[in-house]
């Protein structure tokens, strides 16, 4: 997939394009859908297939104070995307200048001038330009002079009890309260981050169960304050079966401000600092607690390694 920007000038594709557009965090199962009717529209059309997404969540310019932790940084956003098997991704910039533009604006200068869209895959629940205005109907007008058609599409239902369609807002709502599972369910497959390698403290190396404590964007949606199994993937591939505590570690502090990501490589012995880890949460083994003492959470440590080994099926 070729990535472009809003300022790289002309667009690659002369002959138009297919599109979609939104936001795009976590890349669930919702949004799997569209991109699966844009390439076969694609496919038909004989047109590069083209998802059209932002370098930030829109949020984060329009009410930075209430914007939503992220499922994905944009690198994160861009590689699944890759995944999807996408012709292009158009990165639009978006800051004060773009929330302020009205939804004609932007489906002129994006859909029209620099995609020369031929048909745009949207999302039923999906809107854009200033105060929310634009919609599927409103930019389908505007195709209707344009010469490009709008495809509306239904959002996919989660099968849980709660009959509530996939959204990036349910998939936080899922995280929050540690069932990571289920936000797998709606991901297709594991919630995981990624975070370089920082110095910690060290305790857990002298009871041991080293850990390496991960560095994350502050803007990240984390699981709920838990001990997990889980995947750590390093930068040379190697993968291995792993301990995860997301918390603020209560035997040692009375109260930490921010969690910490702390993964126990089970059977690892190396050094890791400085280098980047992808972790995937798999199942939830129990709520973080405070101990007594050092030789209660190494009994512990070794009991919560010891499930992981068997929820993940490793000796």
């Amino acid at each position: 997939m070729d990535v472009v920007t809003d300022r790289d000038g002309s667009f690659p594709s002369a002959s138009g394009v297919v599109a979609t557009i939104g936001v795009f965090d976590g890349v669930h199962l919702g949004h799997q859908a569209v991109f699966s009717q844009v390439k076969a529209l694609a496919n038909e059309y004989g047109l590069p297939s083209t998802v059209v997404t932002f370098d930030r969540h829109p949020a984060q310019i329009v009410r930075p104070d209430s914007a939503p932790k992220l499922l994905t940084t944009l690198e994160q956003k861009l590689d699944l995307l890759d995944a999807q098997g996408l012709d292009f991704a158009y990165v639009v910039t978006f800051d004060e200048a773009q929330a302020s533009r009205r939804a004609s604006e932007f489906a002129q200068d994006v859909f029209i001038e620099s995609l020369r869209a031929k048909a745009i895959v949207i999302g039923s629940d999906f809107h854009f330009g200033a105060d929310r205005s634009g919609n599927a109907d409103s930019l389908a007008e505007v195709g209707t002079v344009a010469g490009f058609t709008v495809y509306p599409l239904q959002l996919v239902q989660h099968c849980d009890d709660a009959r509530e369609p996939v959204s990036s807002t349910k998939v936080r709502r899922t995280l929050a309260g540690g069932d990571v599972r289920a936000a797998a369910s709606m991901l297709g497959r594991p919630f995981s981050i990624r975070g370089t390698v920082e110095l910690g403290d060290q305790r857990g190396r002298t009871i041991g169960f080293p850990t390496a404590n991960l560095s994350l964007d502050a803007s990240l949606a984390l699981p709920a304050d838990a001990v997990y199994a889980g995947w750590c993937t390093r930068a040379n591939g190697d993968r291995h079966p792993t301990a995860l505590n997301v918390g603020r570690r209560p035997t040692f502090y009375d109260s930490a401000k921010t969690p910490l990501v702390e993964a126990h490589l089970i059977g690892f012995d190396g050094d890791l600092y400085g280098e980047e880890l992808r972790i995937e949460f798999v199942e939830f083994l129990r709520s973080e607690r405070k101990f007594s003492g050092l030789e209660a959470l190494a009994e512990q440590l070794q009991r919560d390694v010891d499930l992981a080994q068997r929820v993940l099926s490793v000796d």
